[in-house]
């Protein structure tokens, strides 16, 4: 899986498989004997055509929010066999999803610069401190708590008053409805 630290779950990537028709196959069940206990994939080397599972003839970037790429990389199951299907080039369908991430990194409501340069001087300072001193890192984490606490409450509060649909709101954060949602949620009752 691919993923940014900004969107997460939202838009984790992946190689998708293609088959021959187009199409992207359903996900495989495996049955693990008996018992009600299945397992289910997705992962585009379970489709090389053996034990029934379809064979996939291409793989393309996709992404968890429902994207998928419309570049084919042809797959060559002959080197997935040869090298394993971890060595197996999949940096296509890769750059295809970064496409995406960019996409989506466009249409996210910006981030004042003087916040953007605040926050890009405080993460490594504080990644420091927590190796050279702990303790230290610790106060300064906590002394920030409740300040960001208030103003993601705040900030949840006052989208949600403005009667801006999820659906806006999810494309300004660049997350999909239902991370968005949760998010908003979780900030608005946070203590």
């Amino acid at each position: 899986m691919w993923e940014t630290e900004e969107f997460g779950a939202s838009h984790q990537g992946r190689p998708g498989p293609v088959l021959a028709d187009g199409t992207e196959p359903k996900p495989l069940i495996f049955d693990m004997g008996s018992g009600a206990e299945t397992h289910q994939t997705s992962d585009w080397w379970a489709y090389d055509g053996t034990l029934r599972a379809p064979l996939a003839t291409a793989l393309r970037g996709a992404c968890s929010c429902g994207w998928r790429a419309t570049t084919l990389h042809p797959l060559n199951w002959q080197e997935v066999t040869a090298e394993g299907p971890e060595w197996y080039d999949t940096s296509g369908p890769e750059v295809n999803w970064d496409q995406h991430i960019t996409d989506v990194e466009h249409r996210v409501v910006p981030v004042p610069e003087d916040v953007t340069a605040l926050l890009a001087q405080l993460r490594p300072r504080l990644d420091t401190l927590a190796t050279d001193a702990p303790l230290a890192a610790l106060r300064g984490v906590g002394a920030l708590e409740h300040p960001i606490a208030e103003a993601a409450r705040t900030a949840a509060c006052n989208a949600r008053a403005d009667d801006q649909p999820w659906d806006t709101i999810a494309t300004a954060l660049g997350l999909t409805e239902p991370d968005t949602r949760t998010r908003l949620h979780r900030y608005a009752r946070h203590p």
